[in-house]
């Protein structure tokens, strides 16, 4: 059963510490290993990179990838990130601290909602579905766009379902429809969560119950509208302003990427990340664990609060079906598109967390969970540490672990170990308590021990580090077929040549930089982009990191028909893999 008043009772002073102690435990969760990693490929060095180029430019308006313009995000969650440094000084925590905050927010805003509509325990109830899941912890404790535009989504449906279910509020109302507008310039599909309002004209046309009761006029209404576009002005008009005063001809193609090859455009071509059309019933069904175990038995009950026309209901989950069915047309499709839906799926199962708990079947689903979890990592550890998996070893190679990569063997170990323990503590009896500490451990493990463990493999660290030390401390140093992390991670101001520009021109341009003075000049390349130029032999190998092999090169190692930067047009065309998470 739940709550059918609009109106439960208030937060007792117990309910609040509650509720403290779970965000506490929220933040311990989440912030662990902050500071104790640089960005990891694919997107966090990138974003890192056109964040330090706010900071050191000045220019927060417009973002850049060395050189070159970079048009392919918003730039919200970078100018956060320049402002997290500006207040930190310290790259290895500002890069994520956005991150971090944009999912607490998500946190507070979950229980928030649910207390207003049901009462603290099955707000608290919300919130541990969300932080439960383990695709909301994952992205969390990355450096990544999508926790900030789920927060500005979740803070949109916030005010508008306060309107709509608890108000009138205008100003709840106002409020959502400008966070949706942040949303727009954090990453354009902000815009999703104004489809709150098409359920919501169904509802009141067809008198739904626990819809608020309305007066108001246009004014008000299109209130909302301009709210919405005033969020979107305070990063598009200064922008636009800029691109004009500036006249140069980069800058309007930057405009009219961003603008409109970057949305309507990006979303009917699909360029990447092709899936079928059902890809999300998987996220749902493995990604949102443990809450996919937990929708088996409230889909049931969300079936007789729709027959009961319950609006409390049918909006948010009205409004999570469009936003399934929108991003499952296109080919293109990422996991994290629909995590803006995750906080109202939790809120709508949350009324029924504490029958499912009597359920005998629903304890032993949990405790099977927390088993197959103790099962997959400590089989995984033994095999790869014993060399019986050869995708371990594989592993190793690509990455570069150091030992073989027995300090991730052994974290496996330990985790699996944390969930056998919480087996034995709790049983079925508590298996909710024991999935809990299970995947308690999972991240705390992740931050504190992973982090340090695999930075300067996957992060580009330590290659970059051991050609500084290759070149010597007075050496000038270019970058040709570069990564994002390697431009940020370099132990010195360095030269590069463009981004998107071909790897022939780039080589033929630090062809002609090195020429300038040879004996103090390297050149750090990927090592499919040398042939038919370098001599490989005269060049020095640095390493193997990202799945890529570098070596570094002296004027010397350029073959005589080279010179000059004479490069073929078809060198350095092999086509090369995206980088790996």
């Amino acid at each position: 059963m739940i709550a059918e008043s609009l109106h439960p009772a208030p937060a007792t002073p117990q309910d609040r510490r509650e509720f403290w102690l779970f965000l506490l435990i929220a933040l311990v969760v989440l912030a662990a290993g902050i500071g104790l990693r640089d960005p990891w490929p694919a997107d966090e060095p990138r974003f890192a990179l056109a964040a330090r180029h706010m900071v050191e430019s000045g220019n927060w308006l417009i973002t850049h990838r060395g050189s070159e313009l970079y048009s392919d995000k918003p730039p919200l969650f970078m100018i956060l990130q320049a402002a997290s440094y500006e207040l930190t000084h310290n790259w290895r925590i500002a890069f994520l601290l956005p991150s971090l905050l944009a999912a607490l927010g998500t946190l507070l805003l979950t229980y928030d909602f649910g207390r207003r509509l049901w009462g603290h325990r099955i707000g608290l109830w919300a919130a541990i579905l969300v932080l439960s899941t383990f695709q909301f912890a994952y992205q969390s404790k990355r450096a990544q766009i999508d926790p900030l535009v789920t927060f500005f989504i979740t803070l949109a449906n916030y005010g508008l379902l306060r309107h709509f279910l608890l108000g009138p509020n205008w100003r709840a109302y106002w409020l959502g429809c400008f966070a949706a507008g942040l949303g727009v310039i954090s990453k354009g599909v902000g815009v999703l969560a104004l489809l709150m309002i098409l359920p919501f004209a169904f509802a009141r046309w067809r008198h739904w119950s626990q819809l608020a009761e309305f007066r108001g006029g246009f004014l008000r209404w299109a209130g909302g509208a301009l709210a919405f576009l005033g969020a979107i002005a305070l990063w598009i008009v200064p922008m636009v302003l800029s691109v004009r005063a500036s006249g140069a001809p980069e800058y309007q193609a930057y405009l009219d990427d961003i603008l409109f090859r970057q949305t309507a455009a990006r979303y009917a071509e699909s360029w990447d990340h092709h899936q079928p059309w059902w890809y999300f019933a998987e996220v749902i069904a493995y990604g949102w664990l443990p809450l996919g175990i937990v929708l088996f038995g409230v889909v049931p009950r969300w079936i007789e609060r729709l027959k009961a026309r319950d609006a409390r209901f049918l909006l948010p989950l009205a409004w999570v079906a469009l936003i399934i069915v929108f991003f499952s047309v296109p080919s293109g499709k990422r996991d994290v598109y629909i995590m803006p839906a995750l906080p109202w799926v939790a809120l709508l199962s949350a009324p029924f967390v504490d029958g499912l708990l009597e359920r005998t079947w629903f304890r032993r689903a949990l405790f099977a969970l927390t088993a197959m979890l103790a099962a997959v990592f400590l089989l995984a550890g033994i095999g790869a540490w014993n060399g019986w998996i050869p995708a371990a070893r594989a592993l190793v190679i690509e990455r570069g672990l150091d030992h073989g990569g027995a300090g991730l063997w052994a974290l496996l170990v330990g985790i699996g170990a944390i969930a056998a323990l919480a087996l034995a503590l709790f049983r079925v009896r508590r298996s909710e308590i024991g999935l809990g500490m299970t995947l308690a451990g999972l991240w705390l493990a992740w931050g504190f021990w992973a982090y340090p463990v695999l930075n300067d493999s996957t992060s580009a660290a330590r290659i970059m580090r051991d050609a500084g030390a290759v070149a010597g401390a007075d050496a000038e140093i270019a970058l040709v077929g570069w990564k994002e992390q390697n431009l940020l991670l370099a132990d010195r101001e360095v030269t590069e040549f463009g981004f998107k520009k071909p790897k022939s021109r780039q080589l033929a341009e630090a062809i002609r930089w090195q020429e300038a003075k040879p004996d103090t000049r390297w050149v750090f390349i990927l090592d499919r982009v040398m042939a038919p130029c370098i001599d490989r032999d005269k060049a020095v190998v640095v390493g193997h990191a990202n799945r890529r092999e570098w070596l570094m090169f002296k004027a010397d190692a350029v073959a005589p028909a080279c010179r000059g930067g004479n490069v073929p047009d078809a060198a350095a065309a092999t086509a090369e893999p995206d980088d790996e998470e």
